[in-house]
């Protein structure tokens, strides 16, 4: 370990941030859609968007299951779009299953965490998906054969950003490494309500990666939002604070 790194463990998050959650999300639905018979439209696609971030956001806070969510977002979705679906559970499996199987990389984020992990850093996934889908898109992206971990909420039995999640994260972390110390941990995220409200309960050094700027009136400050420790435009940024 280089003494003059400000970090040895970097805790990053999968959707939004390593992986284009939203290329995934848009394949996925128009094959479901289309394999019940329904011609998906760009109004369908804002829709259920709209509704599934509404249903995360409710898991954040707790207010939710995992198992609530994964039924409830399609139900409403469904109902609000007018479409007839006579089998839920096989839909919501298949929408699972291609999830898993569809990815697009954020950038170069695949190169940028092979260049994090030839420099010696430790790298881990935090994320609050689905096992199955974010295990088998970590495998098929390439991330698993680079990560020395991943730590996925539905295994944990708890969600980010509460502070439960990142103690298991830190457990499981120290059983490999006992001179494990969270002042040299910093997680990299797209969310500020999961991410980096994460790391603000669970004590550590946050990273927004906001590729997209957004109006002056969503400053998080102005929003009530929890503020990063660093802020970057893109990925490649994350070399000049680790």
């Amino acid at each position: 370990m280089a003494r003059n790194r400000r970090y040895e463990y970097l805790l990053w998050d999968v959707d939004g941030t390593l992986l284009d959650f939203e290329y995934s999300m848009r394949v996925s639905l128009c094959r479901c859609l289309e394999k019940i018979g329904v011609e998906p439209t760009e109004e369908m696609i804002a829709c259920y968007s709209r509704i599934n971030d509404g249903w995360w956001k409710r898991l954040e806070k707790g207010q939710v299951t995992k198992s609530q969510l994964l039924t409830g977002r399609f139900t409403d979705f469904f109902e609000a779009c007018g479409i007839q679906c006579d089998d839920v559970a096989g839909f919501i499996a298949s929408y699972q299953q291609s999830l898993g199987s569809v990815y697009r990389y954020m950038e170069d984020s695949l190169e940028i965490c092979r260049k994090l992990k030839d420099m010696g850093y430790r790298q881990y996934t935090v994320t609050n998906g689905v096992t199955a889908t974010q295990e088998n898109k970590l495998k098929l992206s390439g991330f698993a054969r680079i990560f020395n971990g991943n730590f996925i909420s539905e295994q944990i039995g708890t969600a980010k950003p509460g502070k439960k999640f990142f103690e298991a994260c830190f457990a499981g972390i120290s059983e490999e490494h006992e001179e494990f110390d969270k002042s040299r941990a910093l997680i990299i995220g797209d969310s500020l309500s999961s991410d980096i409200r994460g790391g603000e309960n669970a004590g550590i050094d946050t990273c927004w990666y906001r590729p997209v700027a957004e109006d002056t009136d969503s400053d998080p400050v102005r929003a009530g939002l929890p503020v990063p420790t660093y802020e970057i435009r893109s990925l490649q940024e994350i070399f000049e604070i680790v």
